[in-house]
């Protein structure tokens, strides 16, 4: 269980990170920052589930 954990909470500082520098850093539009911001979450539980599987 302690590894969904780290799994959850690396998709959601990944997807807050890339949300505020898409809104704030590049001036997107909300859709375009929550759209990048979905995806780069996916990918950091897709990387952050390979590692703790290892």
């Amino acid at each position: 269980m302690k590894h969904w954990r780290y799994i959850a909470l690396h998709a959601a500082v990944a997807a807050a990170f890339i949300f505020l520098l898409q809104r704030y850093g590049l001036n997107a539009s909300l859709e375009s920052s929550l759209l990048w911001a979905l995806t780069f979450g996916g990918c950091a539980a897709g990387l952050a589930y390979a590692q703790a599987n290892r």
